[in-house]
């Protein structure tokens, strides 16, 4: 009969003799994986990939080391999302990250075991992807970064800086649900301030070039861009656009500004990434995910950028400034 002393010393010396690979392959198969899922590319949501990245480091997670990312970037094309989402199922991921709504949708129809945490969304009640704010049952939560009344918020701000509009270009996608909402609350916000919305439409790269010359062709007082995460892939297209234009424009996002844009007020995308990383860290230590209450944005901001407005010849109010969170110079 073997000793229980031998038996320790055979196993022991058989792991030692298993290849260096098949050790690491064991090794990686204990390590948390998280699938990435969202609409842009890396330059587009490097800001918010840094964000998610701080705050998975902020709870002792660091990537390569303790947590493996699977990424999956759909490069701006909607389109792709479902069969990316499909592949992370296939992948069996220990858990999503989707972001914006229509990431936050491929991933819900792709899989109902696997839990998701969504970011940089919109209303998840209205779109019927969970059942209450509180409590959203089932295997989705998130953080809300789109809230469709800002829009008539933009619309304020763009016409106290330029009192005299009368013609606004909208730019928006209308296959997006998030759009879908904002440009009704546009649009009666417009009406009550004798503002005409002359809407452009875009859902692909081709649509988004062919609407920036459609607006240069049929020029207006001020740009009014609403979200969607196709949008915000193809930020730098349109800012670089109203800038030749020398149109006065506004957003939702700070990542515009960053990116060239003149103006944006919402709430900050970059921050419901860091904070999705808390959620996944709950999880991956046993939280339900039915049980944490879907997030509402904690704070919106005012960022301007000066260096755009001076190109276009365009003087904003010093009262404005004073109000702005971040100017950027």
């Amino acid at each position: 009969m073997m000793k229980r002393r031998d038996f320790i010393a055979l196993v022991g010396g058989v792991a030692a003799a298993w290849p260096p690979a098949a050790r690491a392959q064991q090794a990686a198969a204990t390590i948390p994986r998280i699938g990435w899922l969202v609409t842009g590319s890396p330059a587009s949501y490097r800001f918010s990939l840094a964000a998610f990245r701080e705050g998975l480091k902020a709870h002792g997670r660091l990537e390569g080391q303790n947590i493996i990312i699977e990424y999956r970037w759909a490069e701006g094309n909607v389109a792709r999302l479902p069969e990316l989402a499909n592949d992370l199922v296939q992948q069996k991921v220990d858990i999503i990250l989707a972001g914006g709504s229509v990431g936050a949708e491929a991933a819900k129809r792709a899989t109902s075991p696997i839990p998701i945490v969504a970011a940089g969304v919109g209303d998840l009640v209205e779109l019927g992807l969970v059942t209450s704010l509180a409590r959203p049952g089932g295997n989705l939560t998130g953080f809300v970064a789109v809230v469709p009344d800002m829009a008539a918020k933009r619309f304020q701000l763009i016409k106290e800086i330029k009192p005299d509009a009368k013609r606004a270009a909208v730019l928006w996608n209308s296959a997006s649900s998030n759009a879908r909402l904002e440009f009704d609350v546009s649009k009666q916000f417009a009406a009550a301030n004798d503002i005409v919305v002359v809407a452009h439409d875009a859902r692909d790269v081709g649509e988004l070039r062919r609407s920036m010359d459609s607006i240069r062709q049929s020029p207006s007082d001020v740009l009014v861009a609403l979200g969607d995460p196709f949008m915000f892939t193809y930020r730098k297209i349109i800012a670089d656009a109203a800038l030749q234009l020398r149109l006065p424009a506004i957003y939702g996002q700070r990542e515009y500004v960053e990116d060239g844009g003149m103006i944006s007020y919402g709430a900050s995308i970059t921050d419901t990434y860091r904070r999705a990383a808390g959620y996944i860290d709950r999880i991956l230590k046993g939280a339900r995910t039915a049980d944490l209450p879907i997030q509402l944005p904690t704070k919106f901001e005012l960022v301007v950028n000066l260096k755009t407005a001076k190109a276009i010849g365009f003087a904003l109010p010093e009262s404005f400034l004073a109000r702005a969170d971040e100017v950027i110079e």
